[in-house]
């Protein structure tokens, strides 16, 4: 769609679960956008050698969350090329992709903190329309440190309102893994396919013997 608002919604989704669902959609509502792409990264830098279910079941588990919601768009973008993949590199491909379009990368405020240590930060800025951002009491993010880190970045970031949900991507796993009640942490859809596909039973292969 030309002159769209995308909102850019990264990462490992192992699985999916309600609170993802819950801040892509109030992200699709605070920042009035059109579209929110879920980009299921194969081989994030920052969880590099750690173990992760291949990336392929992945992305069976993110569309199974979100095929209820028209807004709501699975991409395959970063299945495409070799890892790592940095989100950098991610937005030049999205930049190139949807050229006037209006970008929205979303995040949580503990990335938000953390942004001057990615790969080419200032750059990722530049390509960023905007930066929505989770909004949580813990979170230590220092705005004005960070601009004078990387200059741009203060007017782009918008803060999201959201309902605190501790719910992790790991403790469903463990949960899984344990035979304890989970189902209600997740899509019924996604529910449906850990079940199916006997999913998070035992530790799952090294993300160096994944095949995107």
């Amino acid at each position: 769609m030309s002159n769209a608002r995308y909102g850019i919604f990264g990462g490992t989704f192992d699985p999916p679960h309600i609170a993802h669902l819950i801040l892509a959609e109030e992200a699709y509502v605070q920042l009035r956008l059109d579209r929110v792409l879920w980009i299921v990264t194969p081989e994030p830098p920052h969880k590099r050698g750690q173990p992760l279910t291949p990336w392929p079941l992945r992305v069976r588990l993110v569309q199974a969350a979100v095929s209820d919601n028209p807004a709501f768009e699975v991409s395959l973008l970063e299945g495409e090329r070799p890892g790592p993949h940095y989100a950098v590199e991610t937005m030049r491909i999205l930049r190139r992709r949807y050229p006037h379009a209006t970008l929205v990368y979303l995040m949580g405020g503990d990335s938000l903190a953390t942004l001057p240590s990615w790969y080419r930060p200032q750059e990722f800025v530049e390509l960023c329309d905007e930066i929505g951002v989770l909004r949580r009491p813990y979170d230590a993010a220092d705005l004005d440190a960070l601009e004078a880190e990387l200059p741009g970045l203060a007017a782009k970031v918008r803060f999201l309102e959201t309902p605190l949900l501790d719910i992790s991507a790991s403790d469903i796993r463990q949960r899984v893994a344990q035979g304890r009640p989970y189902r209600y942490f997740v899509h019924p859809g996604v529910a449906q396919l850990i079940q199916s596909l006997a999913l998070y039973q035992r530790a799952p292969v090294p993300v160096s013997e994944h095949t995107p």
